[in-house]
């Protein structure tokens, strides 16, 4: 871990960082308030998120939360008394974080401890994907409050499991079990709760014995493919092929597989 982003977690209230074998594991740590996103958690989120796309020794990040809940929506209690323009602020400010979650050129997993309701499970959506325990719960209840999911809910959830399902979950607030957001293709994998990190490390260190150029490039390809049309995204995914072409670990990777042996790649 370097020594800006020790320097940085020495201040932090809300969240804990911890990192091992090139990942770096994250944890929302204000358990009494089930990990709500107040304001201070989401600075700090997007305060290290900023830190470890610098941190050259840092290759994955695993997301989760303590306690019962992965984070269990916004602070209602800080959004009481907001009309709409500090509602739009806050809207806005909560995207913001999460995108450059989800704009890390580095593979992010979020490993679903508990309850992933309205803000948390906006958090969760922008991680690369979900691997939750089998008391994990999910859902959007906003309705329920007056307002929308406004932290990116309608727009990520049906890009991950479709516009009708969405759409349903959405408009009732349901709540959806680990299995079901399984089936929903919400999340990968569903796994016992004692089981969660080791699983999650597991697939991260999957990952991370890859080329990590490829999966960087990968994940860019595959992000800003979803923000265009077919015609564009393959266009784009054709200019990403010719760097990754072009780099040390290509040309690494492709000897050891002639030779028979196992790559070292150089992330170049």
């Amino acid at each position: 871990m370097g020594e800006t982003l020790e320097k940085l977690k020495a201040g932090f209230e809300n969240i804990t960082v911890e990192a091992e074998d090139g990942i770096a594991l994250v944890t929302m740590n204000r358990p009494q308030a089930l990990n709500a996103l107040n304001n201070r958690t989401l600075g700090e989120l997007d305060a290290l998120f900023g830190c470890l796309g610098r941190e050259n020794d840092i290759f994955g990040v695993i997301l989760t939360g303590a306690g019962k809940a992965f984070a269990a929506g916004a602070d209602i209690v800080q959004m009481h008394y907001y009309k709409s323009e500090e509602g739009r602020n806050y809207s806005a400010y909560a995207q913001g974080v999460f995108n450059h979650i989800e704009a890390l050129e580095k593979p992010v997993i979020a490993a679903v401890n508990g309850f992933a309701l309205g803000g948390g499970n906006e958090l969760a959506m922008s991680c690369d994907f979900r691997i939750a325990s089998e008391n994990a719960v999910f859902g959007q209840p906003e309705v329920k409050l007056g307002v929308i999911p406004c932290f990116g809910g309608t727009q990520r959830l049906p890009r991950i499991i479709g516009t009708g399902r969405a759409k349903e979950l959405i408009y009732t607030g349901r709540q959806v079990k680990a299995q079901e957001a399984c089936a929903l293709g919400l999340v990968n994998k569903v796994v016992p709760r004692d089981a969660l990190l080791e699983e999650a490390k597991a697939v991260m260190k999957q990952i991370l014995a890859m080329a990590p150029i490829a999966v960087r490039y990968a994940k860019v390809a595959i992000n800003r493919g979803m923000e265009v049309d077919l015609k564009t995204g393959l266009e784009l995914e054709k200019d990403v092929c010719a760097i990754t072409f072009g780099s040390e670990d290509k040309q690494e990777g492709m000897d050891a597989f002639l030779e028979k042996r196992p790559p070292v790649f150089k992330n170049k």
